[in-house]
């Protein structure tokens, strides 16, 4: 598995696991996929998919480089409170990415994330009622080895 998919995979993992409905407000129901549906698509609600973007290098001296890698999460409510219902899921989405900026995506080989950010945040500000839909775009640092 490459990296890239194996970080996006460790992302969707922790999503699976915190947002449970016992940690944070919103409980997936295990509706994390590393792996790009639209919402006409969307059969489960609320449910999350990802999927990785482009990938940019920052190459340093002694043949030490850092990897940069973009993951959008497409984020996925229906229901008559669905735009308050994706409001909680993006700040409960937030809070488990910013408590897991680094973030173990091989255990055979103990790789891991050196840092998680959020860069951006969009909604469909209602427009697709009774679907509310949700976008957070983030930024994966590693390192290459």
């Amino acid at each position: 598995m490459t990296k890239r998919t194996s970080i996006l995979k460790a992302v969707i993992t922790k999503l699976n696991e915190n947002l449970d409905g016992s940690t944070y407000e919103t409980n997936v129901y295990n509706n994390a996929y590393p792996k790009i549906k639209f919402w006409d698509e969307v059969n489960d609600f609320p449910s999350i998919y990802g999927s990785t973007g482009s990938e940019t290098r920052d190459y340093l001296p002694g043949g030490f480089t850092w990897g940069y890698i973009g993951i959008s999460l497409k984020l996925y409510c229906k229901g008559e409170f669905a735009q308050d219902q994706l409001e909680q899921l993006l700040e409960d989405v937030e809070s488990v990415i910013d408590k897991n900026r680094v973030l173990e995506y091989d255990t055979t080989n103990h790789y891991e994330t050196t840092e998680i950010l959020v860069v951006s945040i969009t909604t469909d500000e209602g427009l697709l009622f009774p679907y509310a839909v949700g976008e957070i775009n983030l930024q994966v640092r590693y390192q290459l080895m």
